[in-house]
């Protein structure tokens, strides 16, 4: 692992940085452009220009996509997997005679195929409707992209799959790859950098699994900070900002320890390690060193401790030191063995926690392979964030997840989708509006944001909350990048 978890959690700041710029640049054209207009011809051009301008960047502009739409999306995957060129006829997908897709049902299958939009599909989202599914891709896409084909095995074995454009014309030839069957139930331990990000990424997969074999939740940190909401909800009892974000902390820590009871989990593998949020990159640099929370000033993690289901090293002095967090997953994976760890992708999530948890689980793994030389048998990856794309995946809850954009090539993992039926997408909902940090009301320029997408674009949200990751992870699937060790 060790070579692979060293990937610099400020690119997306920069392409951020550079987005902004663009922005700014654009509307002081545009600015100039109406105040020309007006001078030339009359006064009310500009409040009317500037409303107009302001509705085209909320319905356009605003959905943080850094890269071109018109960039092939770049995967390689290993050299066994089973690949075979297809074709894209009178909206049905062909395989050759020759290919066997006895297995499909529960396989991993996504199809490689060039996508190019429409003149509508520069203001509509493009999609492809996959048998009974629609997957969602980028405004004025032109480039290849990476279809889930994961749920239709029974119709691709009967020859059925109706493959069909909507804002967007699909390329008569594609590549189909198939990766390996649903693995076996195992000891699982999942690595959370924070109290959702379990239930974000994989409750579908763990509350199948809990009912097969054991399943283990280590949460990273308490989750305090940014606890503005927290503090309007207690302004009558004159809550101060380290108040706030105390019991914003002790909050989310409950919620790590009780929502996967929802899913299957008990509480005697959940484990809730209590260090502050945005504090583990400087932890690393520094690893002898404590770091304090940024909101809350609080220094000591034993407080949310005390209903962990066995002692920690950390517990001695509750130091929040890089040392203790190495000390406390070793504790961790040495108590539980997990089979399969899963854990945020280092290449992928950009988020500065999800990189430094990707760090210390490569730390941590080195230190056993050190000492008495157990490892996992398996890593699954998963991304709750993107460099490039805010919005992945793209298009309405319940809907497909196709791959997300990869500009650059990575490493040549296989790939496991986990398919999840109406009742799971429901359970998982809920498991999502259980979480405390996920209750936040939506601004009123968000509130007003949607409002015209969808009128202008046809947009949904669910109906099963208004935060963003509502629509965004409870989907049809679950994807995971697995490397052996």
């Amino acid at each position: 692992m060790s070579d692979v978890v060293d990937t610099p959690p400020a690119r997306k700041h920069v392409l951020l940085q550079r987005y902004r710029r663009r922005k700014r640049l654009a509307m002081a054209a545009v600015l100039l452009a109406l105040g020309g207009l007006t001078a030339s011809l009359s006064w009310w051009l500009l409040p009317l220009g500037l409303l107009l301008a302001w509705i085209i960047h909320e319905v356009v502009f605003a959905d943080h996509l850094f890269y071109s739409p018109q960039q092939d999306y770049l995967y390689r995957f290993p050299p066994d997997t089973r690949s075979v060129a297809c074709t894209v006829e009178e909206g049905r997908l062909r395989l050759p005679a020759s290919f066997d897709v006895a297995d499909a049902a529960a396989a991993t299958m996504f199809l490689k195929l060039h996508l190019r939009r429409t003149w509508l599909g520069y203001w509509f989202d493009p999609a492809v409707q996959i048998g009974d599914d629609c997957q969602t891709f980028e405004r004025g896409v032109d480039g290849v992209r990476y279809l889930n084909l994961s749920s239709q095995g029974a119709q691709l074995r009967e020859g059925d799959l109706r493959l069909q454009g909507r804002f967007c014309r699909l390329a008569a030839q594609g590549e189909l790859f198939v990766f390996a069957p649903r693995p076996a139930p195992a000891r699982i331990l999942i690595v959370a950098p924070h109290a959702d990000d379990a239930e974000l990424a994989a409750f579908g997969l763990y509350s199948t699994l809990a009912k097969e074999g054991e399943v283990s939740i280590v949460t990273l940190t308490q989750g305090e900070i940014e606890a503005d909401h927290i503090r309007r909800l207690g302004c009558d009892m004159g809550l101060t900002q380290a108040q706030a974000a105390r019991l914003k902390g002790r909050l989310r820590s409950w919620d790590s320890l009780a929502i996967p009871l929802w899913g299957g989990v008990p509480g005697t593998h959940c484990v809730q390690l209590g260090y502050y949020c945005l504090r583990l990159p400087e932890m690393r640099a520094a690893p002898e060193m404590p770091f304090a929370s940024r909101e809350s000033g609080d220094a000591d993690t034993r407080p949310v401790r005390r209903n962990n289901p066995f002692p920690l090293p950390g517990d001695r002095d509750g130091q929040p030191t890089w040392s203790n967090l190495l000390a406390d997953l070793v504790a961790c994976f040495s108590h539980y063995r997990p089979q399969r760890i899963l854990m945020p992708h280092p290449e992928l999530d950009p988020h500065a926690d999800h990189v430094a948890a990707a760090q210390a689980v490569a730390e941590a793994l080195r230190q056993l392979a050190a000492g008495d030389g157990w490892q996992p048998e398996e890593i699954f990856l998963y991304a709750n964030h993107l460099h490039d794309n805010d919005r992945w995946p793209m298009g309405a809850a319940g809907t497909g997840v196709p791959l997300p954009p990869a500009l650059t090539p990575l490493p040549a993992d296989t790939l496991y989708c986990h398919p999840l039926d109406a009742a799971q997408q429901l359970d998982k909902a809920m498991a999502l509006r259980m979480q405390h940090d996920l209750q936040t009301p939506l601004p009123a320029k968000k509130r007003l944001r949607r409002m015209l997408q969808r009128l202008l674009l046809g947009r949904r949200w669910p109906a099963t909350g208004e935060d963003e990751f509502l629509r965004k992870a409870v989907r049809r699937h679950e994807v995971f990048w697995v490397r052996r060790i």
